[in-house]
């Protein structure tokens, strides 16, 4: 308001009025809480998160708010009683008021779900002829007969869409999809049709970012030109460029923008990784003691992709130094030449060995295996239960390996084997005629939530002209951490001859390096089983009990049953699975020690 000489003059406003308003809003605000019966387990999470008022906990309201919320209960009830199929559900309840707080009390009956009663896909062209799209379609849930469950529908729809796609058919189209209900029936169709288009083949493959040729890549494409796309193809090859461990990055993509005349070409986008590891590392192993590991990796010597690892490991009762260069071949089967030397140390309570090794090996992918082929050389000198001895051998190997996982870190579901044979003539660079063959499974399995089962064997025969000449390498033993627990590393093999015990116990008085006690030179045969059940109490951290069974010896009539048994503690590490068991010989009077620590950090196949 502008005073008599044109100034505005300032209008007092009392507060009073509005502050009263606030108080008696205060006031009359309380609590509202909801009393849900009637619905259990994922329906009635889904209604309680469906209710408005459910949301106002923690907040004050007023009684006019509270008297809303409740009213709006009954069709936020229904709404998320719809997704699973509840489409006739009787809602009743009230609203109390309790001093301060209300309390909605809501009684729900969700009734029967509505089933279908049809369900209608349609396909035009080829496409409900591939393996992939098949298998969609028959899955698709829900099926006739069974309740609408709008998530498991629009899951099929997507799972349809993506065979399709994975399949080639880059352009298909969802253009029909109606979910018809009929409540007084309590039934519901479901109409779904696709157009599908032209069923795309590959193009051309272009690689951006990496440190190789085009010509060098070639070789990790597993499909020619032309072929049919195939999604599962592209995830082949993408897992071949991270697997060959040149990559940081390695994106395969389908290049859309520029597919047409039914082809589509195919866009690698690769980043290099680092391209020198440096590793060090302390270690503690039951069977090798406390020890340190150090190595230097080069993943790419060359634009040829030759690698380079130099390793070696200094350990109590282990010292080993090895290099090893690769040379990739081409194909699309991870083929490659290895070239190593290995110079090893070992001293267990059974034996000492110095030898150097030489290997040349042809390794590759054959129907899903590891197989490699490969010469070696060994030399070198030994003591096996303190009897002097040396060797010289040349001998061809071949060996077959494979394993499966769900999950590499903590496995519930796979197994892993690998078959071995050697042998070697004596004269052609070797100091004996020999024949070895030898098998390790292993096979893990979870029980529910919390348990894991896993058995494991391995067997082994061997027919030697001169046992004596075998280095302990080449000969079977058993107990140690992956063998028989109970008994220490080695310990369980044939026994020495009678004739060189008192050789072995004057050597043994004169250079006590290891237990006078312990006079065993290994087996020509194996044979070892275990079953180990896991119970994890926490996610991380588990306890476990086990059997293992078995014997190294030279012939059947000597075999003589061992068994040891146990229990352990099992904890997911940072670093990997850590495994610490103390295990016990049964019944076995010859046996050197009552009890036995074990401890293996590493995974589990």
């Amino acid at each position: 308001m502008r005073t008599p000489d044109g100034r505005f003059r300032q209008r007092r406003i009392s507060l009073i009025p509005f502050m009263l308003l606030l108080v008696a809003g205060a006031a009359d605000a309380g609590r509202v809480s909801v009393q849900l019966d009637g619905v259990d387990g994922p329906l009635r999470d889904a209604v309680l998160a469906g209710l408005e008022m459910n949301q106002y906990g923690e907040r004050d309201v007023t009684a006019a708010q509270a008297r809303r919320l409740y009213e709006h209960a009954e069709s936020e009830v229904r709404s998320a009683l719809e997704p699973y199929g509840y489409y006739n559900p009787q809602v009743s309840g009230e609203l109390n008021e309790s001093g301060d707080s209300y309390v909605a009390v809501v009684h729900v009956v969700p009734g029967d779900p509505v089933t279908l009663s049809a369900l209608d896909i349609v396909l035009d062209g080829d496409a409900d002829g591939q393996l992939p799209v098949q298998k969609a379609v028959g899955a698709f849930a829900p099926a006739k007969g069974q309740a609408l469950d709008h998530a498991a529908y629009e899951k099929s729809k997507a799972t349809v869409q993506a065979a399709l796609f994975g399949s080639g058919y880059l352009d298909a189209e969802l253009i029909t999809h109606q979910v018809e209900v009929t409540r007084s029936a309590s039934t519901a169709e479901v109409h779904l049709a696709w157009k599908v288009g032209p069923r795309y083949r590959l193009g051309a493959t272009t690689f951006e970012g990496g440190q190789f040729p085009d010509t060098f890549m070639q070789r990790y494409i597993p499909w020619r030109e032309g072929d049919f796309y195939s999604q599962e193809e592209l995830l082949a090859f993408q897992q071949r460029l991270i697997d060959a461990d040149y990559f940081s990055i390695a994106q395969v993509q389908p290049d859309t923008e520029n597919a047409h005349d039914g082809v589509v070409p195919i866009k690698v986008v690769l980043a290099p990784a680092k391209r020198t590891i440096y590793t060090a590392g302390v270690f503690i192993g039951t069977d090798t003691g406390v020890g340190v590991r150090g190595g230097i990796e080069r993943r790419w010597i060359n634009r040829r992709g030759h690698k380079l690892k130099l390793e070696t490991i200094l350990a109590q009762r282990l010292k080993t130094a090895s290099a090893q260069y690769q040379v990739p071949l081409g194909g699309n089967d991870n083929h490659s030449l290895n070239y190593g030397i290995t110079f090893r140390d070992e001293n267990t309570d059974t034996s000492t060995s110095k030898t150097l090794g030489l290997a040349a090996t042809d390794s590759k992918m054959w129907r899903g295996w590891t197989r490699t082929l490969g010469l070696k050389f060994l030399t070198g000198d030994f003591e096996v239960a303190n009897i002097e001895g040396s060797t010289t051998l040349l001998y061809p190997e071949v060996s077959l390996a494979r394993k499966k996982a769900d999950d590499p870190i903590f496995v519930r579901r796979g197994w892993s084997m690998t078959f071995a044979a050697r042998g070697g003539v004596e004269g052609a660079l070797s100091d004996t005629t020999f024949t070895q063959i030898s098998a390790d499974a292993k096979w893990i399995r979870g029980i529910g939530d919390h348990s894991r089962f896993i058995a494991r064997g391995s067997l082994g025969a061997t027919k030697v002209g001169d046992f004596d000449k075998l280095p302990p390498e080449l000969r079977f033993f058993a107990g140690g951490d992956r063998s028989i627990r109970g008994y220490a590393f080695q310990t369980i093999g044939a026994p020495l001859p009678q004739e060189d015990v008192a050789q072995a116990v004057a050597r043994c008085a004169a250079f006590p390096k290891r237990t006078c006690q312990t006079f065993v030179i290994g087996g020509q045969n194996l044979a070892v089983a275990s079953a180990e059940y896991e119970y994890y109490f926490k996610p991380n951290w588990g306890i476990a009990t086990f059997i293992d069974t078995g014997d190294a010896f030279s012939s059947f009539n000597s075999y003589r049953q061992k068994v040891g048994t146990g229990l352990g503690v099992r904890w997911r590490s940072p670093v990997g699975m850590v495994r610490a068991d103390l295990g016990f010989p049964v019944h076995d009077k010859d046996s050197n020690s009552t009890v036995e620590l074990h401890i293996v950090i590493g995974p589990d196949l």
